[in-house]
């Protein structure tokens, strides 16, 4: 695997193997990978012939008072990790690449509607980086596909809607959510948790398979939603939210509604904000 740094490099290796007539996979990632940024590198490579990843924390989706500054930087256990899962290429832009003129005074992509609900609403300007970062990183490496996680659905919804607005020609692929056996989604903010903590994490999960099945049984959304959210507080969370929705854009259903849709939530446990979703389909 080779390591990149500069734009220049990755272009001209990404223009090599085009002029090859190979395709391109990109997993984008923030690092710190696991097993579940592996299984997406795997997926790439079923659909492609060559396969890029790239590490970079973007600071314009952090909050103010969010975790840019101790979110866990990995990279010499991700570059072994990724050298085993046969990725060809590994892209680590600075700041200072990404965006030139500083992050303060960077231009900003705003996804309206999908991104302004859920995640939208606790993380004012969370997905205005996210669509931006994605944005910069997908003309930087001009993949065929570009691979992202279905435990972050909401973002995956934002990315194929910038695509589709953009008219940017690429497909974005979904893997799905990988977990622990005891059903806690993989996720790089997981190592936060102390061990009274990850006792309880997997709740999380335990509260959607709990929405999936009342508001199967005919119970109303907002009541299945209410009782999620206060199910959680007793397993020690604080909830920002626990939701049923649309899987395609996110609306708020109608009660008679059964299929296509999703719960998804948000809690916290000390200081740990984790998210998950679940298919109801």
């Amino acid at each position: 695997m080779r390591t990149v740094a500069d734009l220049r490099s990755l272009r001209a290796a990404v223009q090599a193997w085009r002029k090859d007539g190979q395709r391109i996979g990109f997993v984008p990632t923030m690092g710190n990978l696991h097993a579940g940024h592996f299984a997406l590198v795997e997926l790439a490579h079923r659909h492609a012939d060559r396969v890029v990843a790239s590490v970079f924390v973007n600071p314009t989706q952090f909050g103010p008072n969010e975790d840019y500054t101790r979110y866990p930087r990995t990279l010499a256990e991700d570059s072994v990790g990724l050298v085993e899962h046969q990725c060809d290429l590994l892209f680590v832009p600075s700041v200072e690449t990404m965006y030139p003129g500083g992050p303060a005074h960077a231009l900003s992509i705003h996804v309206p509607e999908v991104g302004d609900t859920l995640e939208g609403a606790h993380r004012p300007g969370h997905f205005d980086g996210v669509a931006t970062v994605v944005a910069k990183l997908l003309v930087m490496v001009e993949p065929d596909f570009a691979v992202f996680g279905a435990k972050d659905w909401q973002q995956t919804l934002v990315v194929r809607r910038l695509v589709q607005e953009l008219a940017l020609p690429l497909d974005i692929m979904l893997g799905t959510i990988v977990r622990e056996e005891d059903g806690l989604a993989l996720s790089s903010r997981n190592r936060y948790l102390d061990a009274a903590q990850r006792a309880r994490a997997p709740q999380l999960h335990a509260t959607l398979q709990w929405m999936r099945e009342s508001f199967m049984e005919g119970h109303a959304r907002a009541a299945v939603e209410g009782a999620a959210m206060r199910r959680l507080e007793r397993a020690g969370f604080i909830p920002d939210y626990a939701a049923v929705r649309r899987a395609d854009d996110l609306a708020i259903p109608a009660d008679a509604e059964r299929t296509g849709l999703l719960a998804l939530v948000a809690a916290r446990l000390g200081e740990t904000r984790l998210i998950d979703n679940l298919s109801f389909d």
